[in-house]
């Protein structure tokens, strides 16, 4: 990818975080947020831009397409638009059966793992949203 720099393991970056991962302004985030239907953060209710793990992979896929295959932002918004089309039309392939039962799935541990994290994450998110319900009353 256009950056040596790993993606941190959370849910949620501020624009501020996307920034320093991606080495971009963000002036420039805001600009490809408004040429570049697939990058579109979430908003909270203070209007702050919410980032996810995809929309920091999409970042550097642009900043790639522009900087370093030399894109214009029109070539670089086709490019991607049918990367996006391909990659959810490429069906996943049939599992082969066995005579013993269901193939063993190697990924299921890892997707345990992955649900492990976001539950813990999730419970991190809750304690927060409790903490600041009780300073308000």
């Amino acid at each position: 990818m256009a950056t040596d720099r790993k993606i941190p393991n959370k849910l949620f970056f501020k624009i501020g975080e996307v920034c320093e991962i991606t080495d971009t302004q963000p002036y420039v985030l805001r600009y490809w947020e408004s040429e570049f239907p697939a990058l579109a953060p979430a908003k909270n209710s203070s209007g702050q831009r919410i980032y996810r793990r995809r929309d920091i992979e999409t970042v550097l896929r642009i900043k790639q397409l522009l900087y370093e295959e030399g894109f214009t932002i029109a070539g670089a918004k086709k490019k991607l638009e049918a990367e996006m089309a391909g990659r959810s039309l490429t069906p996943m392939p049939p599992a082969e059966p066995t005579p013993n039962g269901p193939t063993p799935d190697p990924a299921a541990s890892d997707r345990v793992t992955a649900l492990r994290q976001v539950r813990e994450q999730l419970r991190e998110i809750l304690t927060l949203l409790e903490r600041n319900d009780r300073t308000r009353v």
